[in-house]
């Protein structure tokens, strides 16, 4: 019989030496970022797709190589799309707010003004005041500097994710050689899978969603008159995919800028209305329906590891953090030693849906007989 202190010190130091590693992995993770981002944002390209291959080759006449290449040129032509409209539709925002910009010092000391009044309060600073501690220099060349950065990281991620489609020609191969036994390969597969699914599932409720409250917000910006309209849909769109913080983006923005481009305060109250309602619907009543137990992630975790991730890795993490969650949920649930954090980062106990779709069938039809024998 092992002595109970032994055992002590055996688990402490066990966990200890897990702390230790966990810590060594982030410090690497957080040192190696401009290698490992463009990385990670090319698997997460590479599973879009292999979803979108899969559904080509469902719905249309193509064969698996076709549906791929199909596939390929769709998710490219898109990813590049939508750095371009970024780029471009930023430049023309701007350009748009230059007539604007004359009237933002005189606009911004109205509504001043207008708060300290309905305050009570008296001397009111001017924008000018407000400003002059303001670094303005420092934040226009920290925009630069990231603009240059998205540039740069989109060559690498397209050379990345080049290799990463050559190397699954090989990929079975590989599976094959690092589990001889068919039970294990299956269990192998299977964690990609859950995976796979968890990401899919994700990417496809944040587009939905995203597409619904994008056709919203264009018609309310369209029908107050916001300048470049079109710039501020597709910034909803795009930080739709961070969570808590694309959101409050979404939701406020358009309305302070109207703040400054109309006289009256009604155009951004009537934005910042709607879009907080179909925010609230979308969010609370549709988004929920919709993932399911594709997204089986407590909120807490949600948070933690948008705040985590952005960290280490900025607007990428960010981007990333919801799909590296479920994959963390995924890969951790299949080991006895790292369940139980799996289970903790699941939104109900259950980190695999089956398993929690089979758990309640079992506890239902567990208390139908109990009720039965009672009434018996």
């Amino acid at each position: 019989m092992k002595n109970p202190l032994t055992m002590q010190s055996s688990a402490v130091s066990r966990n200890a030496a897990a702390l230790i590693a966990t810590v060594a992995a982030g410090a690497a993770v957080y040192w190696l970022r401009d290698i490992l981002t463009p990385l990670a944002m090319a698997l997460f390209l590479l599973i879009m797709i292999d979803g979108v291959k899969r559904t080509v080759a469902a719905r249309t006449p193509l064969n698996d190589r076709w549906a791929g290449v199909a596939a390929l040129v769709l998710v490219v032509l898109a990813f590049f799309a939508s750095i371009g409209i970024i780029v471009n539709g930023a430049a023309g925002f701007f350009g748009e707010a230059s007539g604007v910009s004359q009237n933002i010092g005189p606009r911004i000391d109205q509504i001043i003004r207008d708060v300290y009044g309905m305050a009570r309060l008296n001397n009111p600073p001017t924008a000018q005041e407000l400003i002059n501690g303001v670094d303005i220099r420092g934040y226009v060349a920290s925009i630069a500097i990231q603009a240059q950065g998205i540039a740069s990281g989109a060559f690498f991620v397209m050379v990345y994710l080049g290799f990463l489609l050559a190397s699954q020609i090989g990929f079975r191969r590989k599976i094959v050689a690092m589990f001889p036994q068919k039970r294990q390969r299956d269990e192998a597969i299977a964690v990609f899978e859950r995976v796979r699914g968890g990401v899919e599932g994700y990417i496809w409720v944040q587009t939905v969603t995203g597409a619904m409250i994008c056709v919203v917000a264009w018609i309310l910006m369209r029908a107050v008159g916001l300048q470049n309209a079109e710039f501020w849909t597709f910034v909803i769109f795009i930080v739709g995919f961070i969570p808590v913080l694309g959101g409050a983006v979404a939701g406020l923005a358009p309305p302070l800028f109207a703040l400054v481009q109309f006289p009256s305060y009604w155009p951004a109250l009537i934005l910042l209305v709607g879009l907080q309602t179909i925010l609230f619907i979308v969010g609370n009543m549709i988004q929920p329906r919709m993932q399911g137990d594709n997204q089986n992630i407590d909120p807490v975790v949600v948070l933690l590891s948008l705040a985590f991730w952005g960290k280490l890795w900025g607007v990428v993490g960010m981007f990333l953090s919801t799909p590296l969650a479920v994959m963390a949920m995924a890969i951790l649930a299949e080991f006895q030693g790292s369940r139980w954090m799996a289970i903790l980062l699941s939104g109900d106990g259950e980190p695999y849906a089956d398993e929690g779709k089979s758990n309640r069938k079992k506890a239902g039809e567990t208390e139908t007989e109990t009720e039965g024998r009672a009434g018996a």
